[in-house]
């Protein structure tokens, strides 16, 4: 939540009316997920009030950071704590066993894994057999003939290494966010579920050779049952304008900056 950000409070009041419309749900639900780029720029600040938005919020949430992140000003100001390192973590609630990745890497656009997260998650999904698992994590990972370039979602060696671990684990769903756009798929058996999020939404007609912003922002109700896995997603209300166009070209120069910090 950076008030430097030019749509701050717009974004603020999606998330304001996107919390008034959860905690109208009956049954409530068991926990809502915010699956990273909880800031813009990462500043301090932006926590402390995102921090302030949902104080008295009557669920569990389950936090995980992206790459507009920054992890020493989110356990600052989430949190009031030192500098906690990754945040990887494995929680049960209500008979779901939940594991939280943090794919963040400073001064990329993408995201990865290292050898002691995919530990960290080979061990979260052999424990608890009997319950339903899902993984939450930032990045997307990379789909085949969808995805094209490393900065759509988590790395290719990555993917591959889930594509190892992930099947005939029990997971029921792998929750992520980062490309602004709702999206569902099927990937070794495994549920992949892309959540668009509150700032802006990606244009999946675009036919230029970058990416193209429209004002959009959506939530999605999830329903984990036997059989599994149903997730209804609800449109926010927008009038779908143009926000910005990014090229190609402009990417690879961002990119490219930002590789050479």
């Amino acid at each position: 939540m950076d008030s430097t950000t030019p749509n701050a409070e717009a974004t603020a009041n999606t998330l304001a009316s996107i919390r008034a419309q959860i905690e109208r749900l009956q049954p409530a639900p068991a926990f809502v997920i915010a699956s990273g780029d909880l800031a813009n720029h990462g500043n301090v600040d932006a926590y402390r009030r995102l921090r302030h938005l949902m104080e008295g919020f009557p669920i569990p949430v389950i936090w995980a950071l992206g790459n507009h992140d920054n992890r020493v000003n989110y356990w600052a100001g989430m949190h009031d704590q030192e500098d906690q390192g990754l945040v990887d973590h494995a929680t049960i609630i209500q008979g779901v066993h939940i594991i939280t990745l943090d794919t963040s890497r400073y001064g990329q656009i993408g995201g990865t894994l290292d050898d002691t997260q995919i530990a960290f998650l080979d061990s979260a999904l052999s424990a608890h057999p009997d319950l339903p698992k899902i993984v939450v994590m930032h990045h997307p990972i990379l789909v085949e003939g969808v995805d094209h370039n490393e900065w759509h979602g988590l790395d290719h060696a990555a993917s591959a290494r889930l594509a190892q671990i992930l099947p005939n684990r029990g997971v029921q769903g792998v929750f992520s966010g980062h490309i602004h756009l709702d999206r569902f798929s099927t990937w070794h058996g495994v549920p992949i579920i892309v959540s668009m999020g509150l700032q802006n939404s990606s244009d999946p007609l675009y036919v230029g050779d970058g990416v193209r912003s429209l004002q959009g922002a959506s939530m999605s109700i999830c329903t984990l049952r036997e059989s599994g896995l149903t997730v209804t997603t609800v449109p926010q209300p927008t009038t779908r304008q143009v926000e910005r166009e990014i090229t190609a070209a402009q990417l690879a120069a961002y990119v490219a900056a930002l590789n050479a910090k």
